[in-house]
């Protein structure tokens, strides 16, 4: 029954590919844990004290929380799927609680680091140099997700309306807006992207093809480490850069949930942490009894 839970994630919830891949390799663990410390090979059948069981085991190996908090999740997706489809009477994942994980502040990149990035010697004037450039600002001056990025297409382009249609999880649909100067680096692209393109994806490889996460991710850990020193040099902290910077410039929270493509505010709060530090520190820095 994994591989109709997996199907249903899929095409039924929309679910993205890497949560997919995630969800098979976590309930792949589990089985194997099901047959080799019980010798049952069907999940459908398992008791409850088996998956506290697995979840002990992992906690004893050492496994981070926000790891085992992740399987946890997984489970009570597949048991949720198997009460839908009447398979199970009862939700064997009701004896499992999620643990405490400690709360991190997104990373993000100062200004004056991004600005740094986008001086116009920084990248090279060949098709590599521009495609590079556009990835950055895509990334910086929308917010978009790694998947969303991959997932754009041309004709997902406004660039006279300085807009661009983005398909987040579960395929729903929002519009970005982009700054005037991004829209025009897109029109410079697109004729270079043009004279090597073999796909009706926008961001592609030197030889034509279509981008993947890694390309993307070895990219921008490339050109982010000239002028940070921040651990984590990824698309997401692009994204969570996006939304710091526009809150720290008075952007409304509702707004920056909507540019996201949050499902609720909670999700768009934790960049309001960033900022209170921020202003913890100018106090620590001026005021006399700090």
């Amino acid at each position: 029954m994994i591989a109709s839970f997996l199907e249903f994630l899929t095409f039924e919830k929309r679910a993205s590919v890497h949560t997919v891949k995630s969800y098979q390799t976590d309930l792949d663990q589990f089985q194997k844990y099901l047959l080799f410390q019980y010798d049952c090979n069907t999940p459908e059948t398992a008791q409850p004290v088996m998956l506290r069981s697995w979840i002990v085991s992992l906690m004893e190996e050492g496994l981070n929380p926000t790891s085992v908090n992740r399987k946890i999740a997984a489970l009570r997706s597949f048991y949720s799927f198997l009460r839908r489809k009447q398979l199970i009477v009862k939700d064997p994942t009701k004896v499992l609680s999620a643990l405490k994980t400690r709360k991190k502040l997104p990373a993000f990149v100062e200004e004056k680091a991004m600005e740094m990035l986008f001086q116009e010697d920084f990248f090279t004037e060949d098709f590599a140099g521009i495609r590079d450039r556009v990835v950055l600002e895509l990334l910086y001056g929308s917010g978009i997700r790694l998947a969303e990025l991959l997932d754009l297409e041309v004709k997902h382009l406004d660039l006279p309306a300085r807009t661009i249609r983005v398909f987040g999880k579960r395929a729903k649909e929002r519009i970005v807006p982009i700054a005037a100067s991004l829209a025009q680096l897109l029109s410079t692209y697109l004729i270079e992207r043009a004279k090597v393109a073999e796909t009706n994806n926008l961001i592609i490889t030197d030889s034509g093809k279509a981008a993947y996460p890694v390309f993307i991710q070895r990219l921008v850990k490339k050109h982010l480490s000239a002028v940070t020193t921040l651990g984590q040099k990824s698309p997401h902290v692009l994204r969570h850069t996006y939304a710091t910077h526009l809150l720290n410039r008075g952007a409304d929270l509702n707004a920056i949930k909507e540019l996201l493509g949050h499902a609720n505010l909670a999700a768009t709060q934790i960049y309001t942490h960033n900022s209170i530090e921020k202003l913890k520190k100018s106090h620590q820095q001026a005021h006399p009894k700090a």
